[in-house]
């Protein structure tokens, strides 16, 4: 297919705590685009100043940051204020996705299965709520600022001293930090292209947790795609990752992850707006499963914004 795209930004680095995987995804996402023949340029928001993109003349926008600045709304609203097509979700439904809190609130509303949990606020914690808070929550906890992603800050904690530890850790990266009900079972991601779930991938780490060095450091991490569930078992995973990311407002592209427990009970963990696209992230590991290339989901994903923000 022949689309003229114009002149489209590529926007990836940025300056959140997740700038390094938005480098890797941004070049990857470059250099697809370069292949198919689009006139695309690299734009860093860390050293180049995005009010000036309509000034430059870009027409399209694809959305390679990741983390605050890029997932979270703020990007997406500059660009709509602009006048400038971009990939993926909209101003609301990215801001809620980058909010773990507000997400599971709406998808509690919804009647979708999540775990329970306590948001901890940074100026109200103190040592002493850490032993009642850890019996709210059955006595095992996994800790998650409210506002990452990547998993940066995740811990898991066993009593109060691991709490208070993971949680003043956490609070470096956030004022408002996730406590959630430690889950035991297997974790699961459903990418989503165009509001239908791609092939659903289970997680492996080689430790208890799946954090950023888990997703982007360590060899030793396990993808398995196909995932292992039978047809029935798949299609309710499915179904519920794409009631999960409608529920929110989600389009165009996106990732829920999902954790089941030993008795075979899903729970909805988050859900990723601006998911990493290099060769090895996890929604071209199921696109590949689903038979399209790397070079080929770019360009899907690129298409859907002719019509998302037309």
């Amino acid at each position: 297919m022949r689309v003229d795209f114009g002149k489209v930004a590529v926007l990836l680095g940025g300056n959140s705590a997740e700038r390094e995987v938005s480098l890797a995804s941004g070049n990857a996402v470059f250099a697809a685009l370069k292949k198919k023949g689009i006139h695309a340029e690299l734009i860093d928001p860390k050293y180049y100043d995005v009010t000036q993109l309509k000034r430059d003349n870009f027409d399209f926008a694809f959305i390679a940051l990741h983390g605050r600045g890029g997932e979270d709304g703020t990007i997406q609203g500059l660009l709509t204020y602009l006048g400038i097509r971009y990939t993926g979700s909209g101003v609301l439904s990215s801001a809620i996705g980058m909010d773990k809190s507000k997400t599971k609130q709406i998808w509690q509303s919804c009647g979708l299965p999540v775990a329970k949990s306590h948001v901890v606020h940074k100026k109200t914690f103190t040592a002493a709520d850490a032993p009642q808070l850890l019996a709210d929550l059955s006595g095992v906890v996994i800790v998650k600022p409210v506002h990452e992603g990547s998993s940066i800050g995740l811990a898991k904690a066993t009593n109060p001293e691991e709490l208070i530890s993971a949680l003043d850790s956490a609070f470096e990266f956030d004022h408002e930090v996730l406590v959630e009900v430690w889950i035991t079972g297997d974790e699961y991601t459903v990418p989503i292209l165009k509001d239908l779930a791609l092939p659903a991938i289970k997680l492996k780490p080689a430790d208890e947790l799946y954090d950023y060095k888990a997703k982007y450091i360590s060899t030793d991490t396990q993808y398995s795609c196909p995932c292992g569930l039978d047809d029935d078992e798949l299609s309710i995973l499915n179904k519920l990752a794409e009631k999960a990311f409608s529920a929110l407002g989600c389009i165009s592209l996106g990732r829920v992850d999902f954790m089941r427990d030993e008795h075979g009970n899903w729970y909805l963990i988050e859900v990723n707006t601006v998911p990493g696209l290099t060769d090895l992230s996890l929604v071209p590991k199921a696109a590949k499963q689903a038979d399209i290339s790397f070079e080929d989901l770019i360009f899907k994903i690129l298409l859907q914004a002719i019509d998302l923000n037309s």
